[in-house]
């Protein structure tokens, strides 16, 4: 029997109207784990705040990049890594994507392996640093599903891959051209955003997150977001021939007055324009493929902040997307896990 391969990202809206976005989110942001607080606070924040406004505000930006043919960027860039992911894994494997918020969803996907007859699925999000509100969610919504079948099928879940060497050297082959292209004065690694809280309770020991300014500086808590956005960043610079001096790590995305991780994105970009930074490039190594925060946040509107605060360019560095390289560290990493004894979910 051929083995499976569920490749999971986060999601995107069906079409680029209100009604479809406030859908989307309602499904997204009342997630849990994404809205970390308790069921009645999310419950007002999300129906007294966020939807009344947000989902006409996120369609005009997803109208921004929504291409006429194809769709979401997201969506488009994910189906054609599982279809070059497929060629490359051949007959042997049946390979699907889902999304763990709309559609194709991951009840669908799932059930289609598991029709399919496959001997063992390798569960693959494709989020490059672990945080509960998307690798954790993705496997937790896989094995809620699994453990309601009657007959539970083989699982491995593929951890976060943020020090994966095929992850890190795709991305550097899609970063050195572009930067050269740039010549850029300075370069950022932005990654997504996670309110402090959530950092906080991935430290068991409490000794370790926040505990210094330099506490990212290593590993010590291995399940550290932070942590692991600041290793990716290492790993990439050193690729990248970047010195110290000549890139910052910053965070994007973030949602309402709770703190989150920083150094803010946002922040960053006017503080370099003041310093007289004029050429900037813009990597996102939090995201495989581009998508509304990478297209709009950076590649639109941080664009437009830097320039008006002084800076003349900004590059957006392309995503991995469906790059050869990408495409090749995916199957390698499946065929990795499908040689490991597989999880069965009980």
């Amino acid at each position: 029997m051929p083995h499976g391969l569920l490749l999971i990202n986060l999601g995107t809206p069906d079409e680029p109207s209100t009604p479809a976005v406030r859908r989307y989110l309602r499904e997204f942001l009342g997630d849990p784990r994404v809205i970390d607080i308790n069921a009645v606070g999310r419950a007002l924040l999300l129906n007294l705040v966020i939807l009344p406004t947000r989902p006409a505000k996120s369609a005009h930006a997803y109208r921004s990049i929504w291409d006429p043919e194809r769709g979401s960027p997201l969506m488009y860039h994910s189906q054609d890594l599982a279809a070059g992911v497929a060629a490359r894994l051949g007959a042997e494997w049946r390979v699907e994507l889902a999304m763990r918020y709309g559609s194709p969803s991951i009840p669908d996907r799932l059930a289609a392996l598991v029709k399919a007859g496959v001997d063992r699925i390798v569960v693959l999000p494709l989020f490059p640093q672990y945080a509960s509100s998307s690798t954790g969610t993705a496997v937790a919504r896989v094995m809620e599903l699994a453990q309601e079948m009657w007959n539970v099928p083989a699982l491995d879940f593929v951890p976060a891959f943020f020090d994966d060497p095929g992850f890190l050297n795709a991305f550097a082959d899609v970063g050195a051209p572009s930067i050269e292209a740039a010549r850029p004065d300075h370069v950022l690694f932005s990654f997504h955003g996670l309110p402090v809280r959530q950092i906080l309770k991935t430290d068991a020991t409490g000794a370790h997150c926040f505990a210094s300014a330099n506490c990212c500086d290593t590993l010590a808590n291995p399940s550290c977001y932070r942590a692991q956005c600041f290793y990716t960043a290492r790993e990439l610079a050193g690729r990248l021939g970047l010195s110290a001096d000549r890139y910052t790590v910053c965070f994007q995305s973030r949602l309402g007055r709770t703190p989150w991780i920083q150094p803010y994105t946002d922040v960053v970009l006017d503080e370099l324009a003041k310093k007289g930074v004029k050429r900037l490039a813009v990597m996102c190594p939090a995201f495989v493929a581009d998508c509304l925060e990478t297209v709009e946040e950076i590649g639109i509107r941080a664009r437009e902040q830097f320039t008006a605060a002084g800076g003349e360019e900004l590059v957006l560095v392309p995503s991995l997307n469906a790059t050869p390289a990408w495409m090749d560290a995916v199957a390698a990493i499946a065929v990795r896990h499908a040689a490991h004894k597989a999880l069965r979910v009980v």
